[in-house]
């Protein structure tokens, strides 16, 4: 009887707890379904693509004979993005590199660097190995353990010696290296090389980039043509010596080793040292130039001759193009401003004063609201540490003359300024008035989506 009892007493209970939660499975049903009907209301959030972005799109970029292009989904960060790129170079491809000069080089930079140096012969070709969605930088030896383990691999699918292996890692800092999804995906990689995959390359790259880059040039001499053909991701943490940017460009060029170097140190100068975005310099900086010698120019042994005069302006003219690029993609960017300042005391200080004014936040944000504040560019000016002399500046928005003999222009009109700064395209022009000094820099503007998108990175 009394086990009797007691069930009766357990089934009780149980219906008592089965009529408090039925009404809770009800609330939790509605508010689902209120879910699911607002959610398709909602439409998907879309990328944001850079107004700055080319109008043309991405560019229809040549064949560079000798070189093969791959890209893939590992999965690194993010799943179903392309997110790793493999190149692979025929035997004879000089390979010229320029690195970032921060103090926590990524142990991929670090890499690239000792070879590059080495100067290894180029007759057994190269590969280029890349991967988006993690920097492998801050990562101690286990950074550099995942170099050697990735350069093994793609040595094995591509079959190229260790030693020609250059690989490159652009995302988070401080976070290990997930390197064996990539080694897992070598081998599709390997089988899909084409040469004319360099733009799903420019894709893989990407981190925070809003739209690939890529540009190309074709120079004849003596009624042959060298075709160059180059790509680079970068939107943010740019700042001179390399800022956080992958550039890869491909020349079917014949010239040496030594001689390739020396050129892109010199042409870096002039152009990815010109840039900024926000005053960062990256980990991993990496800008690598890879001439295969397929074409039917002669080599090019002096960069005084003419054919060395032409080549360099070609390769100038690409590495430019995909420079301005990132500035136009900077994180959040909807002005394009070019800095250029004349009349300093030396190109040294005539640099010190156009960074200075790139640099601004105070500036960069007058510029996001497209008040045309002067005042920001004295400020800049006066901070840079370069010589100067209040009562010799003159500004200009432009072809506007804004300031000059220590007081606004006397026919400078604020409503003239204002109408200039709703441009996409900004000049800031400075003259010193000391000497023949010049630089000319690109930037962008400061805006609230800057500060979005670096508020969310690792979310």
């Amino acid at each position: 009887m009394a086990k009797d009892k007691k069930k009766k007493v357990d089934t009780g209970e149980t219906k008592k707890k089965k009529a408090k939660i039925k009404p809770l499975k009800r609330e939790i049903e509605r508010l689902r379904a209120q879910l699911v009907a607002v959610s398709e209301k909602v439409p998907a959030k879309q990328p944001v693509i850079s107004p700055l972005a080319p109008e043309a799109g991405f560019p229809a970029l040549p064949v560079i004979e000798g070189a093969e292009f791959a890209a893939a989904e590992a999965g690194v960060r993010y799943k179903g993005r392309l997110d790793v790129m493999l190149a692979r170079l025929a035997p004879g491809t000089a390979v010229a590199g320029v690195f970032t000069r921060s103090a926590t080089r990524s142990a991929p930079v670090l890499d690239c660097e000792a070879k590059i140096a080495a100067k290894p012969a180029p007759k057994q070709g190269a590969a280029i190995l890349v991967n988006s969605g993690n920097s492998n930088a801050f990562t101690g030896a286990a950074g550099a353990e995942a170099v050697s383990a990735l350069c093994t691999a793609a040595a094995a699918a591509s079959g190229v010696p260790e030693t020609r292996v250059f690989t490159a890692s652009t995302g988070v800092i401080g976070e290990p290296l997930p390197h064996e999804r990539i080694s897992a995906v070598l081998g599709d990689l390997a089988a899909r090389l084409s040469p004319e995959a360099l733009p799903l390359a420019a894709r893989a790259i990407m981190t925070t980039d809003t739209f690939p880059k890529g540009a190309t040039a074709t120079v004849e001499i003596d009624g042959q043509q060298i075709r160059i053909a180059g790509i680079a991701k970068g939107s943010g943490m740019i700042a001179p010596d390399m800022a956080t940017m992958l550039v890869y460009i491909f020349t079917d060029a014949k010239i040496g080793q030594p001689l390739l170097q020396k050129m892109l140190g010199k042409l870096t100068d002039e152009t990815f040292n010109c840039i900024t975005v926000d005053g960062d310099t990256s980990t991993s900086d990496t800008l690598i130039v890879a001439a295969t010698g397929k074409s039917k120019v002669p080599e090019i042994t002096d960069l005084r001759s003419s054919a060395g005069r032409a080549f360099q302006e070609a390769l100038k003219g690409v590495m430019l193009d995909l420079a301005h690029q990132v500035v136009k993609d900077g994180e959040g960017a909807t002005k394009f401003v070019e800095v250029a300042v004349t009349g300093a005391a030396s190109p040294a200080d005539a640099r010190k004063v156009a960074m200075a004014i790139a640099n601004s936040p105070l500036v960069k944000t007058a510029v996001a609201g497209e008040d045309p504040n002067w005042g920001r560019i004295v400020m800049a000016i006066g901070k840079s540490g370069a010589r100067a002399d209040r009562d010799l500046i003159s500004i200009r928005f432009g072809d506007i003359l804004v300031a000059e003999k220590g007081w606004v222009a006397e026919n400078y009109a604020e409503e003239v300024g204002a109408a200039y700064m709703k441009r996409e395209e900004l000049a800031i022009r400075v003259d010193l008035g000391l000497g023949k000094g010049a630089a000319t820099v690109w930037t962008c503007d400061f805006t609230k989506r800057y500060i979005e998108i670096n508020a969310d990175y690792r979310s």
